[in-house]
């Protein structure tokens, strides 16, 4: 079975484990999803990740959620450019989340970077998700 939408999926099972209180999540692994993980995991979203080998030689991603005080430390993660419908903004207008609280993860022409490496490298691009 073929995923029409694989980001907007890995965000699905991110946001479901955190309402069930998982300790991790497993996700079917990629270059660009592991780009997406990697600023998550520098801005202080999510603990860890790592990848893991399944039967079959299948390779996965294992997310380690973070609490803080029982609560999910993501509160909103949204996809906003979708298959059918990308979404791009230039360097000079990339949106603020939350007026700066939030975070918005952009794939550029120099790679997946968060709005605040892309304003300061003056590059535009696709608005990938936002999390608050």
């Amino acid at each position: 079975m073929t995923l029409t939408d694989p980001i907007g999926d890995m965000f699905s099972r991110i946001r479901n484990g955190q309402m069930r209180s998982l300790n991790s999540v497993a996700i079917p692994s990629s270059n660009f999803r592991r780009n997406i993980l990697t600023i998550l995991k520098n801005e202080g979203y999510i603990k860890d990740f790592f990848i893991e080998k399944n039967e079959n030689n299948k390779v996965s991603l294992k997310i380690t959620l973070k609490y803080f005080e029982g609560n999910p430390v993501i509160k909103e993660i949204k996809r906003i450019s979708k298959p059918g419908r990308r979404v791009y903004s230039r360097a000079t207008s990339i949106p603020r989340v939350m007026n700066g609280l939030g975070l918005a993860i952009l794939s550029t022409p120099k790679g997946v970077m968060s709005d605040i490496d892309a304003r300061k490298n003056n590059v535009g691009g696709e608005i990938i998700c936002k999390v608050f």
